[in-house]
Protein backbone atom coordinates (compact mmCIF):
# COMPACT_ATOMS: atom_id res chain seq x y z
CA UNK A 1 0.00 0.00 0.00
CA UNK A 2 2.84 2.54 0.77
CA UNK A 3 4.66 1.46 -3.11
CA UNK A 4 2.64 4.17 -4.72
CA UNK A 5 3.58 7.04 -2.36
CA UNK A 6 6.89 6.55 -2.22
CA UNK A 7 7.60 6.37 -5.97
CA UNK A 8 5.59 9.63 -6.18
CA UNK A 9 8.01 10.69 -3.25
CA UNK A 10 11.13 9.70 -5.25
CA UNK A 11 9.96 11.24 -8.97
CA UNK A 12 9.19 14.87 -7.23
CA UNK A 13 12.63 14.98 -5.03
CA UNK A 14 14.47 13.68 -8.49
CA UNK A 15 12.70 16.75 -10.46
CA UNK A 16 13.09 19.53 -7.94
CA UNK A 17 14.78 22.09 -9.95
CA UNK A 18 16.88 24.14 -7.63
CA UNK A 19 18.98 20.93 -7.08
CA UNK A 20 20.95 21.26 -10.45
CA UNK A 21 21.33 17.60 -10.65
CA UNK A 22 23.14 16.73 -14.00
CA UNK A 23 20.73 14.98 -16.50
CA UNK A 24 23.05 11.54 -16.28
CA UNK A 25 23.13 11.89 -12.03
CA UNK A 26 19.30 12.36 -12.22
CA UNK A 27 19.41 8.74 -14.42
CA UNK A 28 21.25 7.26 -11.76
CA UNK A 29 19.17 8.61 -8.83
CA UNK A 30 16.12 7.92 -11.06
CA UNK A 31 17.64 4.20 -11.08
CA UNK A 32 18.42 3.74 -7.88
CA UNK A 33 15.10 5.15 -6.82
CA UNK A 34 13.49 2.21 -8.53
CA UNK A 35 16.20 -0.58 -7.68
CA UNK A 36 15.22 0.62 -4.23
CA UNK A 37 11.46 0.24 -4.98
CA UNK A 38 11.49 -2.76 -6.43
CA UNK A 39 12.95 -4.33 -3.27
CA UNK A 40 10.32 -3.13 -1.35
CA UNK A 41 7.57 -4.47 -3.25
CA UNK A 42 9.97 -7.90 -3.18
CA UNK A 43 9.94 -7.92 0.07
CA UNK A 44 6.63 -6.94 0.73
CA UNK A 45 5.57 -9.94 -1.46
CA UNK A 46 7.76 -11.99 0.37
CA UNK A 47 6.20 -11.62 3.63
CA UNK A 48 3.21 -11.92 2.25
CA UNK A 49 3.90 -15.55 0.49
CA UNK A 50 5.48 -16.18 3.65
CA UNK A 51 1.70 -16.21 5.53
CA UNK A 52 0.86 -19.55 5.85
CA UNK A 53 -2.80 -20.56 3.76
CA UNK A 54 -5.17 -23.25 3.66
CA UNK A 55 -4.75 -26.02 1.52
CA UNK A 56 -6.64 -28.96 0.54
CA UNK A 57 -5.21 -32.18 -0.38
CA UNK A 58 -6.98 -35.07 -2.13
CA UNK A 59 -7.02 -38.23 0.11
CA UNK A 60 -8.41 -40.84 -2.28
CA UNK A 61 -11.92 -40.74 -4.38
CA UNK A 62 -14.39 -37.96 -2.98
CA UNK A 63 -12.28 -37.68 -0.09
CA UNK A 64 -10.40 -34.24 1.01
CA UNK A 65 -8.44 -33.05 4.04
CA UNK A 66 -8.48 -29.20 4.79
CA UNK A 67 -5.27 -28.18 6.81
CA UNK A 68 -5.85 -24.94 8.34
CA UNK A 69 -3.64 -22.51 8.16
CA UNK A 70 -3.87 -21.39 11.74
CA UNK A 71 -2.62 -23.18 14.45
CA UNK A 72 -5.45 -22.32 16.66
CA UNK A 73 -8.39 -23.73 14.53
CA UNK A 74 -8.34 -27.43 13.70
CA UNK A 75 -7.71 -29.64 10.37
CA UNK A 76 -11.31 -31.23 8.93
CA UNK A 77 -11.88 -33.91 6.42
CA UNK A 78 -14.29 -34.06 3.94
CA UNK A 79 -16.18 -36.23 1.92
CA UNK A 80 -18.89 -35.04 -1.23
CA UNK A 81 -21.43 -37.72 -2.13
CA UNK A 82 -23.94 -37.21 -4.93
CA UNK A 83 -26.59 -36.06 -2.25
CA UNK A 84 -24.72 -34.45 0.11
CA UNK A 85 -21.18 -33.93 1.92
CA UNK A 86 -19.92 -35.21 5.40
CA UNK A 87 -17.24 -32.91 7.14
CA UNK A 88 -14.89 -34.02 10.69
CA UNK A 89 -14.66 -31.03 12.51
CA UNK A 90 -15.24 -27.35 10.94
CA UNK A 91 -12.49 -25.24 12.69
CA UNK A 92 -12.38 -22.56 15.98
CA UNK A 93 -15.44 -20.57 15.14
CA UNK A 94 -17.58 -18.78 12.23
CA UNK A 95 -14.63 -17.08 10.62
CA UNK A 96 -12.83 -20.46 10.49
CA UNK A 97 -15.66 -22.36 9.44
CA UNK A 98 -16.50 -20.09 6.73
CA UNK A 99 -12.88 -20.01 5.23
CA UNK A 100 -13.08 -24.14 4.98
CA UNK A 101 -16.89 -24.14 3.27
CA UNK A 102 -15.13 -21.88 0.80
CA UNK A 103 -12.59 -24.21 -0.25
CA UNK A 104 -15.41 -27.18 0.26
CA UNK A 105 -17.03 -24.94 -2.46
CA UNK A 106 -14.24 -25.13 -4.75
CA UNK A 107 -15.15 -29.24 -5.26
CA UNK A 108 -19.40 -29.58 -4.62
CA UNK A 109 -21.68 -26.87 -4.66
CA UNK A 110 -24.10 -29.23 -2.16
CA UNK A 111 -24.91 -28.96 0.82
CA UNK A 112 -23.22 -30.05 3.85
CA UNK A 113 -25.77 -33.00 5.66
CA UNK A 114 -23.96 -34.59 8.46
CA UNK A 115 -20.79 -33.01 10.83
CA UNK A 116 -18.67 -35.21 12.85
CA UNK A 117 -17.04 -33.44 16.04
CA UNK A 118 -14.56 -35.48 16.88
CA UNK A 119 -14.54 -33.84 20.95
CA UNK A 120 -16.03 -31.15 22.48
CA UNK A 121 -13.29 -28.10 22.30
CA UNK A 122 -14.09 -25.05 20.12
CA UNK A 123 -11.50 -25.13 18.04
CA UNK A 124 -12.70 -27.98 16.22
CA UNK A 125 -16.67 -27.65 16.57
CA UNK A 126 -16.95 -23.81 16.33
CA UNK A 127 -17.47 -23.47 12.79
CA UNK A 128 -20.74 -25.75 12.67
CA UNK A 129 -22.90 -23.06 12.18
CA UNK A 130 -21.04 -21.61 8.93
CA UNK A 131 -20.33 -25.26 7.55
CA UNK A 132 -23.43 -26.86 7.94
CA UNK A 133 -26.54 -25.00 9.56
CA UNK A 134 -28.52 -27.56 8.59
CA UNK A 135 -26.24 -30.48 9.66
CA UNK A 136 -26.93 -33.75 11.14
CA UNK A 137 -24.00 -33.33 14.17
CA UNK A 138 -22.25 -36.60 15.01
CA UNK A 139 -20.43 -36.90 18.36
CA UNK A 140 -20.26 -38.63 21.25
CA UNK A 141 -23.03 -37.50 24.12
CA UNK A 142 -20.38 -36.32 26.62
CA UNK A 143 -19.13 -34.15 23.66
CA UNK A 144 -23.09 -33.22 22.99
CA UNK A 145 -23.53 -32.02 26.80
CA UNK A 146 -20.08 -30.53 26.91
CA UNK A 147 -21.49 -28.02 24.07
CA UNK A 148 -24.79 -27.98 25.08
CA UNK A 149 -24.93 -28.16 28.74
CA UNK A 150 -28.00 -31.44 29.56
CA UNK A 151 -30.67 -29.89 29.79
CA UNK A 152 -30.18 -26.70 27.41
CA UNK A 153 -33.83 -25.97 25.48
CA UNK A 154 -34.29 -23.96 22.61
CA UNK A 155 -34.76 -19.89 22.87
CA UNK A 156 -36.90 -17.34 20.68
CA UNK A 157 -33.42 -16.04 19.98
CA UNK A 158 -30.92 -19.27 19.88
CA UNK A 159 -33.43 -20.68 17.39
CA UNK A 160 -33.59 -24.79 17.44
CA UNK A 161 -30.84 -26.64 18.65
CA UNK A 162 -28.69 -28.37 16.24
CA UNK A 163 -29.57 -32.37 15.57
CA UNK A 164 -27.65 -34.58 17.44
CA UNK A 165 -26.76 -38.20 16.73
CA UNK A 166 -24.68 -39.61 19.44
CA UNK A 167 -22.34 -42.28 19.77
CA UNK A 168 -22.57 -43.86 23.80
CA UNK A 169 -20.11 -46.65 24.19
CA UNK A 170 -16.60 -48.12 23.46
CA UNK A 171 -18.73 -50.92 21.43
CA UNK A 172 -20.86 -49.11 19.41
CA UNK A 173 -19.24 -47.93 16.22
CA UNK A 174 -21.84 -46.01 13.42
CA UNK A 175 -21.31 -47.15 10.11
CA UNK A 176 -22.31 -45.34 6.86
CA UNK A 177 -22.50 -45.61 3.85
CA UNK A 178 -22.17 -42.08 2.22
CA UNK A 179 -22.24 -41.64 -1.46
CA UNK A 180 -21.42 -45.82 -2.27
CA UNK A 181 -17.95 -44.80 0.59
CA UNK A 182 -18.34 -46.55 4.28
CA UNK A 183 -17.55 -44.39 6.96
CA UNK A 184 -16.57 -46.13 10.29
CA UNK A 185 -17.01 -43.84 13.61
CA UNK A 186 -16.07 -44.81 16.33
CA UNK A 187 -15.27 -43.71 20.41
CA UNK A 188 -12.50 -45.54 21.23
CA UNK A 189 -12.66 -44.53 25.34
CA UNK A 190 -11.05 -42.14 27.28
CA UNK A 191 -8.52 -40.51 25.56
CA UNK A 192 -7.75 -36.96 24.54
CA UNK A 193 -10.79 -36.01 26.29
CA UNK A 194 -13.44 -38.27 27.71
CA UNK A 195 -15.71 -38.24 24.35
CA UNK A 196 -13.10 -38.78 21.49
CA UNK A 197 -14.26 -39.90 17.93
CA UNK A 198 -12.40 -41.55 15.46
CA UNK A 199 -13.77 -41.50 11.67
CA UNK A 200 -12.02 -43.76 9.57
CA UNK A 201 -12.39 -44.34 5.33
CA UNK A 202 -11.35 -47.90 4.36
CA UNK A 203 -11.98 -47.15 0.74
CA UNK A 204 -9.48 -44.30 1.14
CA UNK A 205 -7.21 -45.87 3.91
CA UNK A 206 -7.52 -42.44 5.38
CA UNK A 207 -8.66 -41.71 8.78
CA UNK A 208 -9.13 -38.67 11.01
CA UNK A 209 -8.30 -38.54 14.50
CA UNK A 210 -9.29 -35.47 15.89
CA UNK A 211 -6.73 -34.30 18.76
CA UNK A 212 -5.70 -37.91 19.44
CA UNK A 213 -2.58 -37.09 17.04
CA UNK A 214 -1.18 -34.20 16.35
CA UNK A 215 1.89 -33.93 13.69
CA UNK A 216 5.45 -33.48 15.27
CA UNK A 217 3.88 -32.09 18.02
CA UNK A 218 3.18 -32.72 21.85
CA UNK A 219 -0.68 -32.63 22.47
CA UNK A 220 -2.63 -30.84 25.59
CA UNK A 221 -4.17 -33.92 27.82
CA UNK A 222 -7.86 -33.31 28.62
CA UNK A 223 -9.62 -35.38 31.50
CA UNK A 224 -8.81 -38.46 29.42
CA UNK A 225 -6.80 -41.35 29.85
CA UNK A 226 -3.00 -41.63 28.63
CA UNK A 227 -3.09 -45.24 29.33
CA UNK A 228 -6.40 -45.78 27.14
CA UNK A 229 -4.95 -43.29 24.30
CA UNK A 230 -1.95 -45.65 23.62
CA UNK A 231 -3.89 -48.42 23.29
CA UNK A 232 -6.51 -46.53 21.12
CA UNK A 233 -3.29 -45.39 19.06
CA UNK A 234 -2.56 -49.38 18.36
CA UNK A 235 -5.56 -50.08 17.40
CA UNK A 236 -5.67 -47.01 15.08
CA UNK A 237 -1.93 -48.53 13.73
CA UNK A 238 -3.56 -52.09 13.40
CA UNK A 239 -5.54 -50.60 10.15
CA UNK A 240 -4.42 -50.54 6.68
CA UNK A 241 -4.23 -46.48 6.41
CA UNK A 242 -2.19 -44.46 4.32
CA UNK A 243 -3.05 -41.39 5.06
CA UNK A 244 -3.76 -39.59 8.96
CA UNK A 245 -5.54 -36.68 9.46
CA UNK A 246 -4.44 -35.14 12.47
CA UNK A 247 -6.38 -32.46 14.58
CA UNK A 248 -3.75 -30.00 13.61
CA UNK A 249 -0.28 -29.45 11.52
CA UNK A 250 -0.10 -31.39 8.31
CA UNK A 251 -1.37 -34.85 6.93
CA UNK A 252 0.83 -37.65 8.21
CA UNK A 253 2.46 -41.49 6.99
CA UNK A 254 1.47 -44.63 9.30
CA UNK A 255 5.06 -44.07 10.72
CA UNK A 256 4.22 -40.19 11.99
CA UNK A 257 1.52 -41.69 13.97
CA UNK A 258 4.01 -44.75 15.11
CA UNK A 259 6.07 -42.26 16.30
CA UNK A 260 3.31 -39.81 18.42
CA UNK A 261 2.57 -43.16 19.87
CA UNK A 262 5.64 -44.04 21.06
CA UNK A 263 6.49 -40.42 22.09
CA UNK A 264 3.27 -40.92 24.84
CA UNK A 265 4.81 -44.62 25.46
CA UNK A 266 8.41 -43.23 25.87
CA UNK A 267 6.85 -40.33 28.36
CA UNK A 268 4.51 -43.05 30.21
CA UNK A 269 7.89 -44.44 30.79
CA UNK A 270 9.95 -42.58 32.50
CA UNK A 271 7.12 -40.55 34.44
CA UNK A 272 6.64 -44.06 36.01
CA UNK A 273 9.90 -44.95 36.81
CA UNK A 274 10.37 -41.67 37.99
CA UNK A 275 7.12 -41.83 40.22
CA UNK A 276 8.55 -44.80 41.43
CA UNK A 277 11.97 -43.42 42.59
CA UNK A 278 10.62 -41.06 44.86
CA UNK A 279 10.59 -38.01 42.56
CA UNK A 280 8.48 -35.03 43.17
CA UNK A 281 6.27 -33.86 40.18
CA UNK A 282 8.83 -30.61 40.05
CA UNK A 283 11.92 -32.82 40.03
CA UNK A 284 10.28 -35.39 37.65
CA UNK A 285 9.33 -32.78 35.29
CA UNK A 286 13.48 -31.68 35.32
CA UNK A 287 15.13 -35.15 35.05
CA UNK A 288 12.47 -36.06 31.76
CA UNK A 289 14.69 -36.76 29.26
CA UNK A 290 13.14 -36.49 25.71
CA UNK A 291 15.77 -36.12 23.67
CA UNK A 292 14.55 -38.12 20.73
CA UNK A 293 11.71 -35.99 20.32
CA UNK A 294 13.31 -32.73 20.71
CA UNK A 295 11.71 -32.02 16.87
CA UNK A 296 8.27 -31.75 18.15
CA UNK A 297 6.27 -28.54 18.73
CA UNK A 298 5.52 -27.57 22.34
CA UNK A 299 2.99 -24.80 23.05
CA UNK A 300 3.00 -23.34 26.65
CA UNK A 301 0.24 -21.14 25.94
CA UNK A 302 -2.12 -24.22 25.63
CA UNK A 303 0.04 -26.62 28.48
CA UNK A 304 1.19 -28.94 25.62
CA UNK A 305 4.95 -29.15 26.09
CA UNK A 306 6.86 -32.66 27.73
CA UNK A 307 6.44 -31.08 31.07
CA UNK A 308 2.86 -30.37 30.67
CA UNK A 309 2.25 -33.73 29.41
CA UNK A 310 4.19 -35.44 32.00
CA UNK A 311 2.10 -33.36 34.48
CA UNK A 312 -1.09 -34.65 33.58
CA UNK A 313 -0.01 -38.17 33.42
CA UNK A 314 1.52 -38.23 37.15
CA UNK A 315 -1.77 -36.62 38.19
CA UNK A 316 -3.58 -39.87 36.72
CA UNK A 317 -1.06 -41.93 38.52
CA UNK A 318 -1.65 -39.80 41.60
CA UNK A 319 -5.28 -40.01 41.56
CA UNK A 320 -7.58 -42.54 43.55
CA UNK A 321 -9.04 -45.53 41.21
CA UNK A 322 -12.80 -44.57 41.50
CA UNK A 323 -11.51 -41.20 40.32
CA UNK A 324 -10.09 -42.10 37.63
CA UNK A 325 -12.22 -41.83 33.78
CA UNK A 326 -13.89 -44.86 32.68
CA UNK A 327 -15.53 -45.53 28.96
CA UNK A 328 -19.13 -44.16 28.74
CA UNK A 329 -22.02 -47.33 29.34
CA UNK A 330 -23.75 -48.17 26.69
CA UNK A 331 -27.77 -46.38 26.63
Amino acid sequence: MKAGPQCSHIATWIEFPELKIPAKSRFYFLLLGLLLLNAHLFASAMQASSGRVATVQKLGPDLYAYISSNDSSANATFLVANNGILVVDTGLNEQEGRKLLDEIRKVSPLPVRWIVNTHYHPDHRGGNSAVGPDAVIISTSYTRERTLGPKRKPTETSGPLPVYETINSVTETLVLNFGGHEIRIYHPGPAHTLGDLVVYFPDQHAIATGDLFLTNSCPAMDDGDMENWIAALDRILTLPIEHVVPGHFAVATKDQLLRFRDYLAELRQQVTRLRHDGLSLEQLKKRLDMKAYKDFRQWPQYEATFADNAAAYYKQLEAPPDALPHAQPAK
